[in-house]
């Protein structure tokens, strides 16, 4: 298992010691999902922490009329979980779908939970992953979501080329909260 951008990516956050490695990746697995395949499907305990070597994933819910609702998009290099399911030890809200065929690191929520208690630097990186990614960059996405309209969201995605060129319409339009004709709309009138 190709473990390098894995560490440097947990490294960025805290640095581990190299007792805190080997024992994070002794519960490490490398696995392939095919495009489609679900990671996590609403509704089932969170099993797993993932991190995406290659790939892209979504996270998304359902709505009453059956139509796919996406929060967030994970590209290359990102860590990710049904993070408020692990903690409440409720099952998830959230499907986890690979987007294209993805490679992943997966680690068991029981045993890293475990990891944890014992691995003070361990503790530290996973403290100051959760306050950077589901603070600190959560709370503008929901700022933009009460107070930005479809368009000015769009825009902000468009920002992001590489993700934003991965996407289908129907994605898109989904996360923004639209249909997509809304969103062929909106693009025209940004075209001008």
């Amino acid at each position: 298992m190709n473990s390098i951008k894995f560490l440097e990516q947990v490294n960025q956050y805290h640095l581990l010691s190299k007792e805190s490695i080997t024992a994070l990746l002794s519960i490490c697995t490398e696995e392939k999902y095919h495009k489609n395949d679900l990671l996590l499907e609403s509704g089932s305990m969170a099993r797993y922490y993932y991190f995406i070597k290659s790939g892209l994933v979504g996270y998304y819910t359902i709505d009453e009329e059956g139509s796919s609702i996406y929060k967030i998009f994970f590209e290359e290099n990102s860590f990710v979980a049904s993070t408020a399911a692990i903690i409440k030890n409720e099952p998830s809200d959230f499907n986890i779908i690979a987007l294209e065929d993805c490679s992943v690191i997966q680690y068991p929520v029981k045993a890293y939970r475990e990891l944890l208690e014992k691995h003070h630097d361990l503790a530290l990186f996973h403290i100051h992953y959760l306050e950077k990614n589901w603070v600190v960059k959560k709370e503008p996405l929901e700022v933009s979501l009460k107070f930005e309209n479809a368009k000015q969201r769009y825009l902000l995605l468009l920002e992001n080329q590489s993700l934003y060129k991965r996407l289908k319409q129907h994605q898109i339009a989904s996360y923004l909260g639209i249909t997509p004709t809304q969103l062929s709309r909106i693009k025209k009138e940004i075209n001008r």
